[in-house]
């Protein structure tokens, strides 16, 4: 059974930096694309990221390319969503997800796994 555990969020100024990470247990993280996705209060969840399965291929939201950078490391099962710059508008809680099907879906359908997500708040 794969499982994905979010971490690395915080409370932090505009501007500031947070690198958030997604560890996968369970078949490889090499058999599946990732992504990342968040939600701010009253809003609908919305795409961030996506790297494809050898991370060869990545895609961003407009909203954040540019200033976030995705990544993984199958090594260590682990992947990653670096924020640079970030603004209060990145306020959301994150969530990274998992797909079988998709090498780097942007939307929700197409992941089959989700972890718990973390929270990311940034003051002005």
């Amino acid at each position: 059974q794969v499982q994905l555990q979010a971490s690395g969020g915080g409370l932090v100024q505009a501007g500031d930096s947070l690198r958030l990470s997604c560890a996968v247990s369970g078949p490889p993280m090499s058999s599946y694309g990732m992504g990342w996705f968040r939600q701010a209060p009253g809003k609908e969840r919305e795409f961030v990221a996506t790297i494809a399965w050898s991370g060869t291929m990545k895609k961003y939201d407009d909203s954040v390319r540019g200033r976030f950078t995705i990544s993984r490391d199958n090594a260590k099962n682990t992947a990653y969503l670096q924020m640079n710059h970030l603004e209060p508008e990145d306020t959301a809680v994150y969530y990274c997800a998992a797909s079988e099907r998709f090498p780097y879906g942007s939307t929700g359908p197409n992941y089959d796994y989700w972890g718990q997500g973390t929270q990311v708040t940034v003051s002005s």
